[in-house]
């Protein structure tokens, strides 16, 4: 008698998130760095216990010079003493605020123009897709600078340039899923069952477009923060007396020749850190929420 062994049990499979997470070693990489950034910024303070805008009178050499790195400055000081250090941790942490909320902005006008376009007339998809294309064909940072300069610079004119020139691509990818989800049987049957199309943008469209949502308010962060430091850099932004990332490599570059290299060392590091990282974070989830999209 052949005694069969049973056949082993085999556990239960992986979602397929989570195995689209783990082969996302980047995307991975790039999580980690954010929240040792967020860390970085919450905790800044102790990090750097110095205050960002106070001059210490040994902050400066004998001359009058600022001093290098060392271990009571780490990122050395400025012109007048202050720790670029603690102003690099400050401006780190405004520039991811102001970047969020510009991004968020951006999301919002590529959300409406989009919904305008597929739920309206005719003409007024014909004016959102010349808005889009106009605003495609304009030099970004120029259009940047244009608004901000009529709104009057500061905060306000930065989340408001950057979120105004940020929105046309995911306007544009928005529109095409929009047309293509109007097609679907659900969406007749809804209209069918005398929904209108404020019923089913809100209960079938935006449900089916919140991953691309995400994904694109994740992609559109990393560009928002580099674009706030531009026009601050630029002079167009936060005022002068903020410890911005702009502020501060406006500031160093002015040394720059001198040898002080230290002066825009922070900054520079901290903005392709947060780019990184950030668009990292952004292809992994997009890799979760719209594995699809992710090779459009």
């Amino acid at each position: 008698m052949v005694v069969q062994r049973a056949a082993p049990v085999k556990g239960r499979p992986r979602p397929a998130w989570l195995r689209r997470f783990a082969r996302n070693g980047a995307g991975m990489l790039g999580l980690v760095g954010v929240v040792l950034v967020l860390v970085m910024a919450f905790g800044a303070p102790l990090l750097a216990p110095h205050d960002p805008a106070r001059q210490y009178f040994d902050g400066l050499t004998l001359e009058g010079d600022p001093l290098p790195p060392s271990r009571q400055f780490p990122l050395g000081t400025d012109w007048v003493g202050r720790d670029l250090a603690a102003r690099t941790m400050k401006g780190m942490w405004l520039s991811i605020r102001i970047g969020a909320l510009t991004a968020l902005v951006s999301t919002a006008v590529s959300v409406l123009f989009a919904v305008l376009a597929t739920a309206g007339s005719r003409w007024l998809d014909r004016i959102v897709s010349w808005l889009v294309d106009a605003t495609i064909g304009l030099p970004q940072i120029v259009l940047a600078i244009l608004i901000a300069f009529a709104v009057g610079g500061g905060t306000r004119g930065v989340v408001l340039a950057v979120g105004l020139t940020l929105w046309p691509p995911l306007t544009r990818l928005l529109r095409a899923e929009i047309l293509k989800l109007k097609e679907e049987p659900f969406v007749a049957m809804s209209r069918a069952q005398g929904h209108g199309s404020a019923w089913v943008i809100r209960h079938h469209l935006l449900p089916a477009l919140t991953p691309h949502i995400l994904v694109g308010l994740a992609i559109m962060f990393p560009h928002a923060i580099l674009h706030e430091s531009t026009l601050t850099f630029l002079g167009f932004g936060i005022e002068p007396t903020t410890p911005s990332l702009g502020i501060i490599l406006a500031e160093g570059m002015r040394y720059l020749s001198n040898g002080q290299w230290w002066a825009v060392l922070g900054p520079i590091a901290v903005l392709v850190t947060l780019a990184t990282v950030l668009d990292a974070c952004g292809d992994l989830l997009r890799s979760l929420l719209a594995p699809v999209s992710r090779h459009q």
